[in-house]
C-alpha cells in the first residue's frame, strides 16, 4: 500500500510506501499500456532526478501497475517523424532512461505484463528486476524497421551478453519470464499478485544500509563496467578511500569492533 507524494506529473507519480517510507515508488500511469510519449519521458526524468536528490529516499521501485509495466515508446507519436525530429526525440528518451540508471540508490523494477521496447529499456536501467510469472520482455523494434534507441543495444548486451541480446533484438521476439530469468534478464519471478510486494521488500532490505556506501558501490560497479580493469580498480579505490570521510564508516567500523558484525545503525552521512 502506498501513499501519494504530491507535486509530480500526471503520468508518472512519486509515491511512498506506507510501511517503508524510505522506499519511493516511481509509478507509471498512462492507460492503457504506459506508452512512453514525450511528456511521459520528461516526467520520468524529473521523477528520477527528484528521488535521486531526496535524502529521505534510500531505495526506489519502478512500477507500472498490476497489468503492465510499459509496452514501449509511443509509436503513433513517432511514426511520421523525420530524421531531425526523431534525433531530438531519441535524445529525450535516452535522457529519461539515463536519469533512472543514474539514480544513486538501489533501484528495483517491478514488472507485470509487458515490458517491451522502451519499457524493457526502462527495466534495464534498474539494478534488479522482479517479474511476474506471466510477464513478457523484449525489444521488438526490428519489427518496425528500426532498432532499440533508448539503450537496448547497449544495456541489454551488457546484462545478458552480446549473443543473447542479438537474438532478442534481431528477432524482436518476446522472452517469457522463465526464459528471462534463465538468461539473467530478470532476477526473480513470482506470482503476478506478489510482484509489487517482492520489489518493495527488496528495496526495503537496502534502505537501512549506509546510503553513501551504497551510492559508491553502484557508481564503482557501473563506472567500472564502462572501462578497463585497471581504471575500474582505480575508480573503486577512490570511492573506498572517500568513504572514510563519512560518519557511516566510523559508525560501521566502531560497531563491528565493539558489538560484532551486522549491528551498525547508519545515518546516511
Amino acid at each position: 500500500m502506498t501513499t501519494l507524494d504530491e507535486g509530480t506529473g500526471g503520468s508518472v507519480r512519486v509515491e511512498r510506501d506506507a510501511e517503508h517510507p524510505a522506499v519511493a515508488v516511481l509509478r507509471l500511469d498512462r492507460p492503457k499500456m504506459n506508452a512512453l510519449d514525450a511528456r511521459m519521458q520528461r516526467e520520468i526524468r524529473a521523477a528520477a532526478e527528484r528521488v535521486g536528490a531526496d535524502d529521505d529516499v534510500r531505495a526506489v521501485v519502478v512500477y507500472g501497475g498490476e497489468r503492465v509495466f510499459a509496452a514501449g515508446a509511443d509509436v503513433t507519436e513517432m511514426a511520421e517523424m523525420g530524421f531531425a525530429e526523431i534525433s531530438d526525440h531519441a535524445r529525450g528518451l535516452q535522457e529519461a532512461m539515463t536519469a533512472v540508471a543514474g539514480i544513486p540508490k538501489p533501484v528495483i523494477a517491478a514488472i507485470t505484463g509487458f515490458a517491451l521496447g522502451g519499457g524493457c529499456e526502462l527495466a534495464l536501467c534498474a539494478d534488479f528486476r522482479v517479474a511476474a510469472e506471466d510477464a513478457r520482455l523484449g525489444q521488438p523494434e526490428i519489427r518496425l524497421g528500426v532498432i532499440p534507441g533508448a539503450g537496448g543495444t547497449q544495456r541489454l548486451a551488457r546484462l545478458v551478453g552480446p549473443s543473447r541480446a542479438k537474438d532478442l533484438i534481431y528477432t524482436g521476439r518476446h522472452a517469457a519470464a522463465e526464459e528471462a530469468l534463465s538468461i539473467g534478464l530478470v532476477d526473480a519471478v513470482v506470482a503476478p499478485s506478489e510482484v509489487y510486494d517482492r520489489a518493495i521488500a527488496m528495496a526495503a532490505s537496502y534502505a537501512g544500509g549506509p546510503a553513501l556506501a551504497l551510492r559508491a558501490a553502484k557508481q564503482a560497479i557501473d563506472g567500472g563496467l564502462e572501462t578497463d580493469l585497471a581504471t575500474g580498480l582505480e575508480i573503486e579505490r577512490m570511492h573506498f578511500a572517500g568513504l572514510f570521510a563519512t560518519e557511516d564508516q566510523k559508525a560501521g567500523m566502531r560497531s563491528f569492533v565493539e558489538e560484532g558484525p551486522g549491528k551498525a545503525r547508519f545515518s546516511g552521512r
